[in-house]
């Protein structure tokens, strides 16, 4: 038994989020969007109607932006300026980060993400990891993938093929890749570094066999986002967790180090409602 503050993890900027904010720890962001979709789920009780509403406005980014002012109040733009008052702290560079893009990268559906859209794909993780959650931990296989991005970047990775794709071999004790996986394997779920899987054709084969499959996800926001779709698509319960800020090679020309708050992956992996970032394990 231990206590675990947090991850004792270091606050990072991102290219366009940080799930830090101007905090010392990830304990605000989570709340904030734990109390956006609470406060969305009592305009629409049904929450696989709002998930469906809420991934309507964030697939239509200029809709969502003429929303997010001023106007007659309706379902769509309470969703948007809710977000917007409980999630901006979060995003804050995302403007400055539209603002240098090239034309050719804002035809990029990532790279592009408005602000917006960023509230509305956070929300959306949030309402779906309480939609699918429970279907999640029922089924007999559950496979996460995890970003290479989140390894030691100072270690020589020893991370190999195994079954489906890459998977930790444990070589860095202060690796975050490690870490995880290390938590999930203790939850029965089976870790792997996202390297080479045909993932939509693999959830295809495996969520036939006996028991089911389950999916979690771990990646930057619109990524993520996008990943957690195709699997409702395909009718697999997924989860996911965000990492804490998104500073891959994609968004800042090179490997920086990042990080995923493990009490939260803990806290939806078990099931176990959200208390404090203090917590005995």
């Amino acid at each position: 038994m231990k206590t675990v503050h947090g991850t004792g993890i270091q606050p990072v900027p991102g290219k366009t989020f940080s799930l830090f904010g101007t905090a010392e720890s990830t304990e605000g962001y989570y709340r904030a969007v734990s109390d956006l979709a609470g406060a969305c789920l009592l305009l629409q009780p049904d929450i696989d109607a709002l998930i469906t509403e809420v991934r309507r406005l964030g697939k239509r980014a200029r809709l969502a932006r003429k929303l997010s002012a001023p106007g007659a109040t309706s379902l769509p733009r309470s969703i948007v300026q809710n977000a917007r008052v409980h999630l901006a702290p979060y995003t804050v560079a995302v403007k400055e980060h539209l603002a240098e893009l090239s034309l050719f990268k804002r035809f990029d559906g990532v790279i592009s993400f408005t602000e917006e859209q960023y509230h509305l794909a956070m929300l959306e993780i949030e309402l779906m990891n309480r939609a699918f959650g429970g279907r999640f931990r029922t089924k007999r296989r559950k496979l996460a993938f995890l970003p290479h991005c989140l390894r030691d970047l100072k270690a020589d990775c020893r991370a190999a093929t195994h079954d489906i794709d890459y998977a930790c071999k444990g070589c860095s004790v202060v690796c975050n890749v490690n870490a995880v996986s290390t938590l999930l394997r203790q939850h029965n779920i089976e870790p792997y570094i996202w390297m080479q899987a045909n993932l939509k054709a693999l959830f295809r084969k495996l969520k036939e066999e006996e028991g089911g499959l389950g999916v979690m996800g771990i990646a930057c926001i619109p990524e993520l986002v996008h990943g957690m779709r195709m699997c409702v698509k395909l009718d697999i319960p997924v989860v996911g967790i965000p990492l804490n800020a998104n500073r891959c090679a994609r968004w800042m020309g090179a490997f920086r180090p990042t990080s995923v708050e493990l009490v939260e992956l803990r806290r939806i992996v078990e099931g176990s409602s959200r208390g404090s970032f203090s917590e005995t394990h």
